[in-house]
């Protein structure tokens, strides 16, 4: 069991490395501080719910609807593209530095929502938890569910340890710059993500 779970917790944690939009967005939230917890539990939660539909066979599902994966695959470029200019226009408009006590902060229902659809209409993220995971798990009968939970304690450690740990670069973001730089990153990590998707959409 320990050796499944061992298994599961090392290539959760190994696919969830990787720098995205969903991580982008964590690590943005938690420099600024604001709905760390939520963001955070959000996007563990919603691991917890697409390794556990992987695990128990959420696989079959996938290749029966074949129509899923285009729909997901348009969608999911389509919001990044959107998001991405979101962030090229900030960097060109905002001259704030980080400035906890004078800056607007964006409320919980909308971090949330776009925490949400950052992760659910990502089709990597359906490709590395459902299909992937899923698959690796087989190699485990029996003790599917203990790599299922490991692959979950990552992402829970993994998410938790991003969100706070960001709060270690706020002095550098107390300057506008590091804010412009920031944008820009995120939103040619947008992009360069959706150009990725419509490419495998054609």
């Amino acid at each position: 069991m320990m050796i499944a779970f061992a298994s599961g917790f090392g290539v959760g944690l190994t696919l969830i490395l990787a720098i995205g939009a969903q991580n982008a967005f964590v690590l943005r939230q938690g420099i600024r501080g604001e709905h760390v917890a939520a963001i955070c539990l959000t996007c563990a939660l919603s691991d917890a719910i697409l390794i556990t539909f992987g695990v128990a066979g959420f696989r079959v599902l996938t290749d029966m609807a074949a129509w899923l994966e285009p729909v997901l695959l348009v969608g999911g470029a389509a919001f990044l593209l959107a998001y991405g200019a979101r962030s090229f226009y900030s960097a060109a408009t905002s001259s704030s530095a980080l400035s906890p006590s004078g800056e607007i902060r964006t409320s919980l229902p909308a971090a949330l929502g776009v925490c949400l659809a950052l992760t659910w209409l990502n089709p990597h993220v359906y490709l590395d938890t459902v299909v992937f995971l899923g698959a690796v798990s087989t190699g485990f009968p029996g003790r599917e569910a203990a790599f299922a939970l490991g692959a979950i304690t990552a992402s829970f450690t993994f998410f938790f340890a991003l969100g706070y740990g960001a709060i270690l670069l706020r002095p550098v973001f107390a300057r506008p710059s590091a804010w412009r730089v920031l944008d820009v990153a995120i939103g040619l990590l947008m992009w360069a993500i959706a150009a990725k998707l419509l490419a495998g959409a054609i």
